[in-house]
């Protein structure tokens, strides 16, 4: 499996709204296991986005889809930053009982 952890920060004010668009058609990813993203309670514009893939190729198709192109497109202007990217590999937890440990 192929994980990634990061954090978003959106331009002031407007989180809610970039984390609206980050939610949308996420389902239905090919390879996407989970997508979850959460507001930093200690930072009013930060969020935190962790996935996991079964495989780092899922992943990159993934940028490819028009749905996640589109939500790039209009996304971008509301982000200010990214920080504490990290690449993970995934073992197994909760939620993903239906993937194959490698």
């Amino acid at each position: 499996m192929y994980g990634l952890i990061g954090k978003m920060t959106a331009v002031a004010g407007k989180r809610d709204e970039l984390i609206a668009i980050l939610l949308e058609g996420v389902s239905g990813m090919p390879g996407c296991l989970s997508y979850v993203v959460a507001k930093d309670p200690a930072d009013a514009d930060g969020i935190w986005i962790t996935e996991v893939w079964d495989s780092q190729e899922s992943h990159k198709a993934s940028l490819s889809l028009p749905s996640v192109k589109q939500a790039i497109t209009r996304g971008r202007p509301l982000i200010a930053g990214f920080s504490n990217h990290t690449v993970t590999e995934p073992v197994g937890g909760h939620g993903l009982a239906s993937a194959k440990p490698r």
